[in-house]
């Protein structure tokens, strides 16, 4: 009976978690770039833009994810055309993610020698070869250990979608366990995330030691 329930909530959140992954690794890789490019010591400096930048993606930082996911229904309506369901839960689950993950992903690219790109500089390499053949290169166990971060961190996210009609392991803990009162349910959806987490954690761990030999 339970199986019946857990099962489509599980691929229900693998379907959310999946997709908002790769649209908020794809907007936090561009946001990471140009403020690793234009800060004060980067490749390019350009204060106004990376003043900018660097307040809005704290300003979104700064909002509890149930609340980013209640004001933004218009902006979700609009791209998704509906304002709940797994599909819609995308939208507010992309946007919670993506600031963390430009900030994760600009600390990686922090993270790299700068003796190495003076290196660079040096044999006449161009700006987009150092970002992208020498920076990103370096920093890339520290990227891979950022998404999986967000991985996890946006399964707990779609957890609190789940409560307010998203579908997956949340909506199941709280409209099957909770609200009809059946604690065991609520058991094993927890025991359920934290299988998934640990999966996903582990399976980072040991990508990150490769990466890093």
């Amino acid at each position: 009976m339970y199986k019946d329930i857990l099962i489509p909530a599980l691929k229900d959140t693998l379907f959310m978690v999946s997709y908002s992954t790769i649209f908020a690794v794809i907007i936090g890789f561009i946001l990471s770039i140009i403020l690793v490019v234009t800060e004060e010591k980067g490749l390019k400096p350009n204060k106004f833009i990376y003043g900018i930048l660097d307040l809005l993606i704290n300003v979104l930082r700064s909002f509890p994810f149930i609340i980013l996911m209640i004001s933004i229904i218009p902006l979700t309506k609009l791209i998704a055309g509906k304002s709940i369901g797994r599909v819609a839960a995308i939208v507010p689950l992309t946007i919670g993610a993506a600031p963390f993950v430009a900030r994760v992903l600009e600390s990686a690219l922090k993270e790299v020698d700068p003796g190495l790109i003076e290196a660079a500089k040096s044999f006449g390499a161009t700006n987009i070869q150092i970002l992208f053949k020498v920076m990103l290169k370096e920093a890339f166990p520290s990227i891979i250990r950022g998404i999986i971060l967000t991985i996890i961190n946006l399964i707990g996210y779609s957890a609190m979608a789940g409560t307010i009609g998203a579908g997956g392991l949340g909506h199941v803990a709280i409209s099957y366990g909770y609200n009809r009162f059946k604690p065991d349910i609520m058991i094993y959806t927890v025991i359920v995330l934290i299988i998934l987490v640990q999966c996903i954690q582990s399976f980072g761990n040991v990508v990150y030691k490769n990466l890093n030999k």
